[in-house]
């Protein structure tokens, strides 16, 4: 039996049911990257992507099945469409009284979603869409408590709720499986957007978004007059990290003309500068259900979705027939030169950071050109081997790549690169960055990393994998980056034919790197519209901005008379007592709740197990079968705790493992390595697993589940691929001559945290306690908190001391990797799962 068929026997095969999908990144923040035009089909092309592509196609399309288009008195039908890639039917809807704008996607998904989004483009920075954000969700006329989403989750089933503040609109969603769990958290967020408390009192406005508050006991001291908020304080932290202040001054620079030159989010120095009018006036304008874009998803009745959003808002009053005035202008290319700024951030260090930035076109992109910028991205900044990325890196310049690469989610695509922990001059990093392009320009790319980096990207538009996110919601943020601009949202979420266009303009031009090559020159080279920013270190600007807002504060007193600062001082009594009262019992019954007899399912829903199967006295192996769109997952797990003493290398195991896919096999070197992984599978991740051992009965706190597992994914037809790459890195990984991509790693991983340090330094406190109380938690700090930030800095400082050889701390991660690696590869297949 040939190798790879022997390991292809731990593999659990995908059902043959096929769904077309499409893919959008997680994380909330980020829409998905493709869209979709008419076009021929080019289906001779498929080879350039997934082997068996076209009878994948074939075999959907023959199962897919939609219900027909619903018609309501209520309504006007804009447009149905199917969208194969997900097996769903989309249907626009005009709203007649309101002419609010609603999506309704019929989708065999359980898991429905239900979203409000508004476009609501600042012109200032005193974070009024921010501020709006939060204070819609403090009561509203139907549900008047003060916090009804706090109530409401008492008894909610939700499997997402939150809101997202983009720089040019606003997002309200929410999940669940249960059908009348999703009515409650609907009806609860359409009053709170269309009719809240906060446009009607405004020590909403104070606690949400800014107030004074006077000191007690100093009456004559100007230091006891303060700005607070919420949304004020948590912007004072934003603005003290050094990325977040890169990434507003490029946007802000590289859109000047437009609504991104402010920050949606507000600017702590210009956040008390807003009014209540101005407040209520925002809400008034862009709150307005003309400007509202309705999204419904599932596999709930489509006509009952109908029936109950008309039933909310025929409450609203008529819409006027005047235009939106709500439209977000595009900005022209205007900068005939570079442009250059200097930010400063707070640092006592003498490292710099540095990001360059396009914004890229000033025209619509095609879907085709869309795509291939998402191809391109991956070829430049994708992998830890992606070409301009491997230059930054390799440069040793500076500490770690920042700027992200692309970014498609707003009306315009930008791209951003640069390096964090600087010492040179910038200019030195931006014209490695410029060399870089033009190279590419002349030389192109290896054809093999082309087909890596298209098969990636296809890969990942075919798994439509969101992680933690309801697919509903992704599919949701994949529509609106078109919808919101009054583009088609549908066409938004297809990707077919454009993936068949650029396989066809790959295929037919002289060589497939020329189209990557003539959209370097386009957009990067030949585009003067760009933008440098470099981030200084000053390390008195904490103590300068505190001096500024100190006489600030200092000016507004003395111009106070006495009777104003008592005004301020009741006002600020009366705000606690409203913090503190209770909500009244009358109010609390507004709030919807389940029917534990009705509302919930009896049956308990179980996910099988097909099969656990002991290969030998060391390997378990748990195979499940589940629809899975045609895709393979596979986890290898190694059972840590009989490798690695965790007294003394336990913080040498991330390192550890990323070095497993960075560095190479005997027979491959990184770029390689990378090479073929992007080519011939969807991906393979190393991953450190520490959590608490679940028994039958109560934990044993010293008792705990520690393994390094590697988890890769394919299609059914690249098995093989899969399996061949897991074995060579199982058993070949190369670490021979690799303290250089060490000493890169941990630089990475240095940056990383000093960054956490500002903006989740609960979250490193936290794991710091649990270090004390479990044994994971020591575990899990050792290697991933506090404690390992300062082993990683001790290993950086033993390789900076020694030029001449090898560092010690670069010495021990080698050889701890090399003695493990043969322990490693005899434990090959200790543990696998897959589902």
């Amino acid at each position: 039996m040939p190798r790879w068929l022997l390991m292809s026997l731990l593999l659990v095969r995908a059902r043959a049911t096929v769904q077309r999908r499409c893919f959008a990144k997680g994380g909330g923040s980020k829409p998905s990257r493709t869209t979709c035009t008419s076009s021929s089909k080019r289906m001779a092309f498929a080879t350039a992507g997934l082997a068996g592509g076209a009878a994948l196609r074939r075999r959907f399309s023959s199962r897919l099945t939609v219900a027909a288009a619903v018609q309501h008195p209520a309504y006007r039908l804009v447009k149905e469409e199917k969208v194969e890639e997900y097996g769903s039917n989309c249907l626009i809807y005009e709203h007649l009284q309101t002419k609010a704008q609603v999506l309704s996607v019929i989708a065999q998904d359980e898991n429905k979603v239900f979203g409000v989004v508004f476009r609501t483009p600042p012109t200032d920075s005193t974070g009024l869409p921010h501020i709006l954000e939060h204070s819609v969700l403090c009561g509203s006329k139907e549900f008047p408590t003060k916090e009804p989403f706090v109530e409401l989750l008492k008894g909610s089933l939700q499997t997402f709720l939150n809101a997202f503040t983009y720089p040019d609109r606003t997002c309200y969603p929410v999940a669940s499986q249960n059908q009348k769990d999703l009515q409650n958290l609907a009806r609860v967020y359409l009053d709170a957007v269309f009719r809240p408390r906060a446009v009607e009192d405004p020590f909403v406005l104070k606690q949400e978004g800014w107030h004074y508050e006077v000191g007690e006991g100093d009456a004559e001291s100007s230091s006891s007059l303060e700005f607070k908020g919420v949304v004020y304080n948590e912007m004072k932290g934003v603005y003290s990290s050094p990325e977040a202040l890169m990434s507003r001054a490029a946007q802000q620079a590289l859109f000047p003309e437009n609504t991104y030159a402010v920050d949606s989010g507000g600017d702590p120095r210009e956040i008390p500068k807003l009014e209540f009018e101005d407040f209520r006036r925002f809400h008034e304008k862009y709150y307005a259900p003309s400007n509202a874009r309705i999204y419904m998803y599932g596999d709930d009745d489509p006509s009952n979705r109908l029936d109950f959003l008309d039933d909310y808002l025929k409450q609203l009053p008529a819409s006027a027939s005047e235009e939106s005035t709500t439209v977000v202008e595009r900005q022209r290319l205007k900068f005939k030169e570079v442009q250059r700024l200097e930010v400063p951030f707070p640092s006592a260090e003498a490292k710099k950071m540095i990001s360059v930035n396009w914004l890229l076109t000033d025209e619509p992109v095609s879907p085709k050109d869309e795509l291939g910028l998402a191809v391109l991205d991956h070829l430049l900044m994708g992998t830890s081997t992606s070409t301009l990325r491997k230059a930054l890196t390799d440069s040793a310049l500076g500490e770690s790549v920042v700027g992200g690469g692309l970014s498609d989610e707003l009306i315009q695509p930008t791209f951003s690169v640069g390096l964090k922990g600087v010492l040179e001059e910038v200019k030195v990093v931006e014209e490695l960055i410029e060399v870089t392009l033009q190279n590419l320009a002349t030389k192109g790319f290896d054809a093999y990393d082309i087909k890596a980096s298209l098969n990636t990207i296809e890969f990942q538009l075919r798994e439509f994998n969101t992680g933690s996110f309801p697919k509903g919601l992704s599919f949701m943020l994949g529509a609106m980056r078109n919808w919101i601009y009054d583009r088609d949202p549908v066409e938004a979420l297809k990707f077919e034919e454009p993936l068949l266009e650029l396989k066809a303009e790959l295929s037919e031009s002289s060589s497939s790197s020329s189209y990557f090559q003539d959209l370097i020159s386009k957009f990067f080279l030949q585009n003067t519209h760009r933008v440098v920013v470099e981030m200084v270190p000053d390390a008195t600007l904490e103590e300068k901005t505190a001096k500024e807002e100190t006489e600030l504060l200092k000016t507004i007193r003395d111009g106070m008379s006495e009777e104003d600062l008592k005004i301020v001082s009741d006002e600020m009594a009366e705000l606690r007592r409203r913090q503190n009262e209770p909500d009244s019992p009358e109010a609390l019954r507004t709030i919807p709740t389940l029917d534990v007899q009705k509302d919930l399912r009896k049956e308990v829903q179980v996910i099988p197990l097909d099969s656990t199967e002991t290969l030998n006295d060391r390997t378990t192996l748990l195979s499940r079968e589940l629809a899975t769109a045609g895709i393979a997952y596979v986890d290898i797990a190694f059972d840590l705790r009989q490798i690695l003493d965790p007294l003394e290398e336990l913080h040498l195991m991330p390192l550890f493992a990323r070095m497993l896919t960075e560095t190479g096999t005997s027979s491959k070197d990184a770029v390689t390595l990378q090479r073929t992984i992007g080519a011939e599978t969807g991906g393979i991740s190393p991953t450190i697993l520490t959590s608490q051992k679940v028994g039958e009965t109560i934990s044993d706190p010293e008792d705990v589940v520690y393994q390094l597992v590697l988890r890769g994914k394919c299609t059914k037809f690249q098995t093989k691929e899969l399996f061949d790459l897991l074995l060579e890195i199982i058993s070949d990984a190369d670490f021979a001559g690799a303290e250089a991509r060490a000493t890169e790693i941990l630089k990475e991983t240095s940056a990383r945290y000093e960054s956490m340090f500002r903006t989740s330094g609960h979250a490193l406190a936290a794991s710091r306690i649990g270090a004390g109380l479990t044994r994971a938690g020591f575990i899990g700090e050792a290697s991933g908190g506090l404690s390992h930030y300062f082993k990683i800095k001790e290993l950086l400082e033993e390789e900076s001391s020694s030029s001449s050889s090898p560092s010690p701390g670069t010495s021990s991660s080698s050889s701890a990797s090399s003695s493990s690696s043969s322990s490693f590869a005899g434990a090959g297949s200790m543990a696998a799962s897959a589902a």
